[in-house]
């Protein structure tokens, strides 16, 4: 009897190591797939820092070439217009109005 009872145990703890080890298995399939996922994100996000720089820098540039422009030749308007230049700062993605003239 007491045979019967060690061996019904020994069954059960088999089949909860069985268990175990499938849920093991899983997780090990899912963390894998999750990793591959977040070097995915990981290289998308550089990607765009370095897109984003990359139009920090050309807007500087032209931000510059405007201002030296208007220091060289300024242009001519007719009296009733107005003209809004607009920057895009580096904290914040959209653009910022800057000023308004008026001629």
């Amino acid at each position: 009897e007491k045979n019967l009872k060690l061996e019904e145990k020994i069954t059960m703890l088999q089949q909860q190591n069985e268990e175990l080890r499938a849920r093991i298995e899983q997780n090990t399939v899912i963390t894998r797939q999750l990793s591959e996922e977040n070097a995915n994100l990981q290289e998308y996000v550089e990607k765009e820092v370095e897109e984003k720089k990359k139009l920090s820098r050309t807007n500087e540039e032209l931000l510059w070439k405007l201002q030296e422009g208007d220091a060289v030749s300024p242009v001519k308007l007719p009296p009733t217009s107005s003209t809004s230049f607009y920057r895009c700062s580096s904290e914040n993605s959209s653009p910022a109005k800057v000023r308004t003239l008026r001629r």
